[in-house]
């Protein structure tokens, strides 16, 4: 059997896995995410799905949540759209059930190691990952290690107050549907071929996250923002207003040294969740 470490991007909606072996990932398989079952339904469903995986000879797993977790004990504090996965000893179910190295924490997380191991940001020691989709999520890299805090709720910008809501409010698709009645991918459509107003939706987009960076900036001055999730594609056309909004940060000289990028990576929630797994020197996988 080959040596493999496992990552699992557990969500509302659907459960997600793929192997890392000899630095490659693949065998990417999905499962719906039984949301409304018991915890111990739940439980049993995900140990069925790393079960799936008996072919390879799986040295750790990694796991990315998208809510709050106690990273030391591997406690899932609260998983979105899940009611019955609150205060989950994930991590104690997994290590007795195999025995194996088991690492968790939020998947936005997950995407800013991600990208810092496997995708754009692995030239930078310390950056920043910004998830834009249905919600926005954040991840830190310093000096090459994540920081996730508290509860791993550290880059968690999507609450902090933001005009008359918050940043998640602005910057992710939920804009798109408040203020043009649209999901960004059909907005985008509409932009391309001139329409004005699809166009302003997203120059003011750009503005918003230009002022959601500028609060990372202020605070943690990474080398890099990468960007990820499905409005990423869309970046062409809120990079303009972006940058004009960046171009009032109070220091040069940080933004002179900053890169933005976007994530590269099909399977980044997957990549950051094999990337949380330390193992010991001799069971490391060349």
């Amino acid at each position: 059997m080959e040596k493999a470490i496992l990552g699992l991007d557990i969500g509302g909606t659907g459960i997600k896995g793929g192997v890392l072996v000899n630095g490659h990932l693949h065998d990417i398989r999905s499962i719906s995410t039984p949301a409304q079952e018991s915890k111990e339904y739940i439980l049993e469903t995900i140990a069925q799905f790393i079960d799936s995986y008996s072919a390879y000879e799986i040295m750790g797993i990694g796991i990315g949540i998208p809510g709050l977790v106690n990273v030391e004990e591997g406690i899932v504090l609260g998983l979105s759209n899940i009611p019955a996965f609150q205060h989950v000893e994930l991590k104690k179910f997994l290590s007795n059930r195999y025995q194996k190295p088991i690492f968790i924490n939020n998947d936005a997380n997950c995407f800013a190691l991600g990208v810092h191991k496997f995708g754009v940001g692995r030239k930078f020691k310390n950056l920043v990952g910004i998830t834009l989709g249905t919600g926005v999520g954040g991840g830190i890299v310093i000096n090459g290690h994540v920081y996730s805090g508290v509860n791993s709720a550290a880059g968690e910008w999507c609450s902090a107050p933001y005009l008359d809501y918050d940043f998640e409010h602005y910057c992710s698709g939920k804009f798109f549907a408040k203020y043009y009645q649209s999901r960004p991918k059909a907005l985008a459509k509409l932009a391309l071929a001139g329409d004005e107003r699809a166009l302003r939706a997203f120059d003011e987009y750009g503005h918003h996250l230009g002022e959601l960076i500028k609060h990372i900036l202020y605070a943690l001055a990474p080398e890099a923002i990468v960007l990820g999730g499905s409005i990423r594609k869309t970046y062409p056309l809120f990079k303009k207003s972006l940058n004009q909004t960046l171009s009032t940060f109070g220091y040069a000289t940080v933004l002179d040294r900053l890169e933005i990028l976007l994530s590269e990576l099909d399977e980044t929630a997957i990549h950051g969740a094999v990337a949380l797994v330390e193992l010991e020197p001799e069971t490391i996988i060349n």
